[in-house]
């Protein structure tokens, strides 16, 4: 058998160029994509967790579905340097591959916020 090496946790959260977050009232389904749009890192945070994780997670692009409670999330993560872009739920339904659950929704936004042709939702980014 041939040595396998496997990514430490830090390497693969390094790695992260686009994610994806499926976003709800206590739990945020998390999904992060390397270079190449592959997933490689999938979580479910409550929002304490989520907001240290993503202060922590090197700048990157940043996908979710246009809510109320996204507009804040966006405000926050552009602070910690993150470029976040909002989509429209109906966007979104077309990258859905399974039936529906929140990290098969999570890995749809990630794919469809690195799609150069798809529209964004336009938001506040004061206060």
């Amino acid at each position: 058998m041939g040595d396998v090496t496997h990514p430490t946790p830090t390497q693969v959260i390094m790695d992260i160029t686009a994610v994806g977050l499926d976003i709800g009232k206590t739990w945020f389904h998390f999904v992060g994509c390397n270079r190449a749009d592959k997933p490689v890192m999938r979580h479910k945070f409550n929002r304490s967790q989520l907001a240290q994780f993503m202060a922590n997670l090197p700048a990157c692009l940043i996908g979710m579905e246009a809510c109320p409670g996204s507009q804040h999330l966006a405000r926050l993560f552009q602070r910690y340097g993150h470029e976040v872009r909002l989509i429209a739920p109906k966007f979104v339904k077309a990258y859905v591959k399974s039936q529906k659950n929140d990290f098969n929704d999570a890995a749809a936004i990630a794919e469809a916020v690195t799609r150069p042709t798809m529209r964004f939702v336009a938001y506040s980014e004061g206060s």
